[in-house]
């Protein structure tokens, strides 16, 4: 390899890293660093997931102040790893995970979102296993509403395969899938239009359907 390439190579490699370092925007480390801090109790129900669990309040929702909300916007399967620390060490009472449309939008493969639920799945049944865990479908996304639709619209059969692949290894686990999608999901496979207003994330009556989905689990 010449030195020209070497230098190159090294160039591109420090560019990748910048950029995820950019990916995950101030607003993920400041949400990060809150929930360090912010304890985690035996009593609690956590969800945990991205921009479309941050984007509620799940204790509003619940009418229960031990539901926790552990969303980062823009988050990732891989980032959400990362971040796990606060949460198993608080060995809550159920986890409900809600993660995978931003690693597909990114390009990362189905099989890998499925492989880091995963180790999400297996870090808690190994240092929290009384921790009941829930795993919810990745939602339809609706390329009509043009915001998202160059990002996030071109998934539609990769969210099927992560939610075959999720819905596989909770069989596997031995713990609840939840599918969500159907629910959610037009008659042409898109989010529905009455719960949302930019074709990824959910309206008010959208978070109701969510919540009348999962509340036999919370309870």
């Amino acid at each position: 390899m010449t030195t020209t390439m070497k230098r190159i190579l090294i160039l591109s490699i420090a560019l990748f890293a910048a950029g995820a370092a950019f990916a995950q925007s101030e607003y993920n480390y400041q949400r990060r660093s809150l929930f360090e801090v912010l304890p985690v109790l035996s009593s609690d129900i956590v969800f945990l997931g991205n921009s479309i669990t941050d984007g509620c309040e799940w204790a509003e929702l619940f009418n229960n102040r031990h539901v926790k909300n552990r969303g980062i916007s823009a988050d990732r399967s891989g980032w959400l790893l990362d971040r796990l620390d606060p949460i198993i060490g608080g060995h809550p009472k159920k986890l409900f995970l809600l993660i995978g449309t931003n690693d597909l939008a990114a390009g990362t493969p189905a099989a890998e979102v499925v492989a880091n639920v995963r180790k999400i799945v297996e870090r808690f049944q190994s240092e929290s296993p009384r921790t009941k865990l829930y795993v919810q479908s990745v939602f339809p996304v609706n390329d009509s509403f043009k915001k998202y639709a160059a990002k996030h619209g071109r998934h539609d059969a990769d969210i099927v395969a992560v939610n075959k692949g999720l819905q596989a290894l909770c069989a596997e686990k031995g713990i609840v899938y939840i599918d969500l999608w159907t629910l959610l999901a037009d008659k042409n496979g898109k989010l529905r239009a009455d719960l949302t207003n930019d074709g990824l994330h959910l309206m008010g009556e959208g978070y109701i359907v969510w919540r009348d989905a999962v509340l036999p689990y919370v309870k």
